[in-house]
């Protein structure tokens, strides 16, 4: 009966349909707990090879993958002939230690070596000889990278579980496997080291701590190595991230804030006010950190932290008027998530911070200066990175807050962006498709102010002496334009006006634009036939 049933099993495991995977998986797991010899065949039937196929599988998360190190603990535990400790490692990990090819997805190297993690768990006397030579597999200078990448993350799973503090090599080989040329490897180490403290907080977070004092070349991995601080001593941690906000080295400021952020959301009602306490800071640097920590608090799904953030997240987007350019270009990134994923947190204060997010978009002459490279000058606009977040919160707030803004005010400043620099310029572009749809009868009233700086990006011309990639940033300048021409002509009654008759008759007789038009219309009624049938 039971041979029957397994017969059927191969099938059902696929990546296709984890909800069914995960049933026969938990069969599986329960029928080796309760009549484990019936399972003294699955070695050689392709049961085994569909489940291992599906470890490598990028899908398997969450309760699939629960379910998946469950089933290797009950089967290793059976004592089955074959299917011992030693012959599922080889199954799961000869993949890469054969060298043939790299694993495709990075979540197959995660999802293997959680399995190992659960095997070594149920059998924790092959687990010292295991974990020294995985050490050695991330010394060992022939390994390649697919190889230390999987010995480090196994480390890092077996020793979340298993105190690994009696491995003498083990700190001075992660921190070397630091200095590694392939950034996945060296986001691996950071990974192992982070689940190895807390295997094992005494002997590990006092070291982590000092060498995230001692050493500034390797800050921000060894930061990333805490992001899931939950685990750790949030008040030591806390204090120790705090002295580094203030760090110059922007990557270093980000990973901490989004350490700072993640703690804030275990303690919301102890940490959240000590964020805004930092807010009165006089340092720019700090200010900017705990404004970017904000960010990482907000999810697209409830969380706890939300009714607080609330109340509070109109103190952090003050910032919006700071003095200091950095602060207020990451007050911008942060309004834009919050508008992105949980818009109802800010909706409420848009006419507060419309104002401000609108007087971001203006170029500052102040801000523009002459940089001397050898016998050229160079043009630098300190204001471009500020204007493009500006501009990519207007874009946002088109899908989540459309209901609250004053759409002729909107418009002004996409006029403006429509003649800004090139990368203002695209997104001006999408916007104005996307107005198209969503408001065409204002657009309709704007028509002719929008339609001579489109002209103007699509009859420019690039210097004959330029650079192939000013070639090319046209020609994308000009389909971007043109995308939106396309659009704006969807609306009733665009083409009655004067200056856009006039615009389409002069891209009718520019070979070079009228194929660029025809591919897009054409494209365009494909994608709007391809909706239909679907709908």
């Amino acid at each position: 009966m039971i041979d029957a049933v397994l017969a059927e099993l191969p099938p059902l495991i696929s990546e296709s349909d984890m909800h069914v995977s995960q049933m026969v998986i938990s069969f599986l797991t329960t029928l080796a707990r309760v009549h484990p010899l019936s399972l003294a065949k699955i070695g050689g039937s392709s049961i085994l090879s569909e489940l291992i196929s599906l470890v490598r599988s990028p899908l398997l998360q969450g309760g699939a993958l629960s379910a998946m190190l469950e089933f290797f603990q009950a089967l290793v535990g059976t004592g089955t002939s074959s299917l011992g400790y030693m012959d599922l490692l080889r199954m799961l990990t000869g993949p890469v230690y054969a060298q043939s090819a790299a694993l495709t997805h990075k979540q197959s190297y995660y999802s293997i070596a959680k399995c190992v993690a659960a095997l070594t768990r149920a059998c924790p006397d092959e687990g010292p000889a295991v974990v020294g030579q995985f050490i050695q597999d991330v010394k060992n200078s022939r390994s390649t990278d697919s190889i230390r990448l999987l010995a480090l993350l196994s480390l890092g799973e077996v020793g979340h579980h298993v105190d690994l503090s009696g491995q003498p090599e083990l700190k001075t080989v992660i921190l070397d496997a630091f200095s590694s040329s392939s950034e996945e490897v060296k986001s691996a180490a950071s990974y192992a080291l982070g689940s190895i403290a807390v295997g094992n907080l005494p002997e590990y977070l006092p070291f982590v701590l000092g060498e995230i004092s001692g050493q500034p070349k390797r800050q921000y991995l060894l930061l990333h190595s805490g992001v899931e601080p939950e685990r750790l001593r949030v008040q030591g941690v806390w204090t120790l991230l705090l002295k580094h906000c203030e760090c110059a080295e922007e990557g270093t400021r980000n990973v901490v804030a989004e350490c700072l952020g993640k703690l804030t959301l275990i303690d919301p009602e102890t940490l959240l006010p000590r964020l805004k306490g930092y807010l009165l800071s006089g340092s720019s640097y700090a200010r900017s950190s705990v404004v970017t920590a904000v960010k990482f608090t907000i999810s697209d799904h409830p969380q706890t932290i939300d009714p607080l953030l609330k109340n509070c997240i109109g103190d952090f987007l003050k910032t919006l008027e700071d003095p200091d350019l950095n602060v207020r270009r990451v007050a911008l990134v942060t309004f834009n998530s919050a508008a992105h994923n949980k818009p109802s947190l800010i909706r409420d204060l848009l006419d507060t911070v419309l104002p401000h997010l609108y007087n971001e978009t203006k170029v500052r002459k102040e801000l523009i200066r002459e940089v001397e490279m050898g016998p050229f000058k160079h043009t630098v606009d300190d204001g471009l990175d500020i204007r493009k977040a500006a501009f990519e919160c207007m874009y946002t707030l088109l899908d989540s807050c459309l209901d609250r803004l004053d759409i002729f005010e909107f418009l002004n400043h996409v006029e403006d962006g429509l003649k800004d620099h090139y990368d203002i310029k695209m997104l001006t572009f999408l916007m104005l498709a996307r107005l198209s749809t969503l408001c065409p009868s204002a657009v309709l009233q704007r028509l002719d102010r929008l339609v001579e700086p489109l002209r103007a990006t699509c009859t420019t011309k690039v210097k004959a002496n330029s650079v192939k990639q000013e070639f090319e940033k046209q020609d994308e300048l000009k389909r971007s334009a043109m995308r939106a021409v396309v659009a704006l002509l969807t609306i009733p009654e665009a083409e009655k006006s004067p200056l856009m008759s006039e615009f389409q008759s002069q891209i009718s007789s520019n070979p070079e634009l009228a194929a660029i038009f025809e591919n897009i219309q054409r494209d365009s009624s494909s994608a709007n036939m391809e909706s239909m049938d679907t709908s």
